[in-house]
């Protein structure tokens, strides 16, 4: 048997906005865009080359949607980015302004730093170490 997560759903405000962040600042390729008609859309961004998990920015309709754009993990880390650099990445996002939460540290996992997307989800930027990748 094989599975995995094909896409996550990131409620945004904007789509062209949310489009815009992950693909100018983080670097994420738009994979599909898709006008569904009535002011939906099917975007789909994924980090360069991944293969299987992409994100599906989904623009908030209503009060409740609304009221989940940036925290969808209730204040604790959402996604982890996993990265073959983590220093190339980090000085990379920081020149384009990611904001990150605390400095980078070295755990038994990998390294590893806390940033906030453009709405305040909170992501780990992470290199995993050789022996948990």
């Amino acid at each position: 048997m094989s599975q995995y997560l094909g896409a996550l759903t990131l409620v945004v405000g904007d789509y062209d906005e949310a489009k815009a962040w992950y693909t100018d600042v983080l670097g994420f390729e738009a994979i599909e865009d898709v006008d569904m008609g009535g002011g939906k859309r099917w975007l789909m961004v994924a980090p360069p080359g991944a293969r299987e998990t992409r994100l599906l920015l989904a623009r908030a309709v209503g009060a409740e949607q609304a009221d989940a754009i940036g925290r969808q993990a209730g204040g604790r880390v959402f996604l982890f980015l996993h990265t073959d650099d983590f220093w190339r990445d980090y000085q990379l996002y920081r020149s384009r302004g990611v904001q990150f939460c605390e400095e980078p540290r070295r755990e038994a996992y990998g390294t590893v730093a806390v940033f906030e997307d453009l709405y305040g989800n909170r992501w780990d930027l992470l290199q995993p170490s050789a022996a948990s990748s």
